[in-house]
């Protein structure tokens, strides 16, 4: 592995749900053919945030060695990233708890995702996890451990790397220059793909509603049909206008993102929703078929697998060890011995 590239990133993506079009266009394919290039680039399954919210162990387990068996048919190369799981690397969580102690119970209650989903279950007579209002920090603690300079995230998780910043600064300041301060790099094309049946919503891999969601390994008549059957908007005519159209907007740009046109200049090519979203479905499906076989052929290869993320772990531990030892002797705790 080339370990000279001058710029370290790191990214994530949760196991709550099977991986979507949404989180291959808007991140994963950016993994593959730009970041795992130019930078020296960690990519994890964080599995330990998917315990933040009620979930089955088996799914969660097997959610994991999907998700990274599709990082791999994607075409993330352990020649040229790491590649591992977040609960196998001891320093996610060590870390965590120092970051803890660096946060604010403010801090931690202004987070959106956390403020919206506490509301929701109060609604309804229940209560959040405790580690769903710390999980932020332990993402700081993601990124802080192996001294990211970039990390790659869509909108909804910028406001997160804020306080992975603020947590860094505050930690240097008060026990000396210990971590690189990172920054958030929005994805260029494609950062948000819209559900199909809800297109003002994120396709989300953790709705209960599926209909609207394109799933990596779903079959190619399951993908025709959820994208014939999409919502559009009122009128006949195609046209690219995200906030009075956002529908066909959705289509178009996803469009966009499979075959490189503009969505502007895509519009101009269709006179009926029907012909853009048969378009639209046959697009989809050339991108999802090289990947999904890939991906029949890695998990009948498990001993290889097992061996990505064997390795990825071992060197990303040698890379996150150093940076959290020397985080325990700057807030003064005593070295082991």
């Amino acid at each position: 592995m080339n370990t000279s590239k001058s710029t370290r990133i790191f990214s994530g993506i949760k196991p709550t749900g099977h991986l979507t079009l949404g989180n291959y266009l808007g991140a994963i394919r950016q993994w593959v053919e730009t970041d795992q290039h130019r930078a020296d680039a960690l990519f994890c399954v964080v599995d330990l945030h998917a315990l933040t919210v009620e979930h089955d162990p088996a799914r969660v387990r097997r959610l994991s060695r999907q998700a990274a068996t599709l990082f791999l048919a994607a075409g993330l190369d352990p020649e040229l990233c790491t590649l591992f799981v977040q609960s196998h690397v001891d320093e996610h969580t060590r870390l965590s708890y120092l970051l803890e102690c660096t946060a604010t119970d403010g801090e931690m209650r202004r987070m959106i995702q956390y403020k919206e989903k506490s509301a929701r279950e109060r609604e309804s007579g229940g209560s959040v996890r405790l580690s769903l209002l710390t999980y932020p920090v332990l993402m700081a603690a993601d990124i802080l451990a192996y001294g990211a300079d970039e990390v790659p995230v869509g909108e909804d998780q910028a406001q997160h790397v804020e306080l992975t910043r603020d947590l860094a600064v505050r930690f240097n300041q008060r026990y000396g220059h210990t971590f690189t301060v990172p920054k958030a790099v929005l994805p260029t094309v494609a950062a948000r793909v819209m559900d199909l049946q809800d297109p003002t919503s994120k396709m989300g891999k953790s709705h209960a509603e599926t209909a609207g969601i394109v799933y990596l390994l779903d079959e190619p008549d399951v993908v025709r049909k959820k994208i014939m059957r999409a919502v559009t908007d009122s009128g006949t005519d195609v046209a690219y206008d995200r906030e009075a159209r956002p529908g066909v907007a959705n289509l178009l740009e996803i469009l966009s993102a499979c075959t490189g046109g503009e969505p502007e200049h895509l519009a101009a090519g269709y006179d009926s929703y029907g012909a853009l979203k048969k378009d639209t479905a046959e697009a989809v499906l050339e991108v999802l078929r090289p990947l999904q076989e890939r991906h029949a052929a890695l998990t009948a290869d498990t001993a290889y697998v097992d061996g990505v993320l064997r390795q990825g772990a071992e060197r990303a531990r040698e890379l996150a060890r150093p940076t959290v030892d020397a985080a325990y002797r700057a807030i003064g705790l005593l070295p082991s011995v």
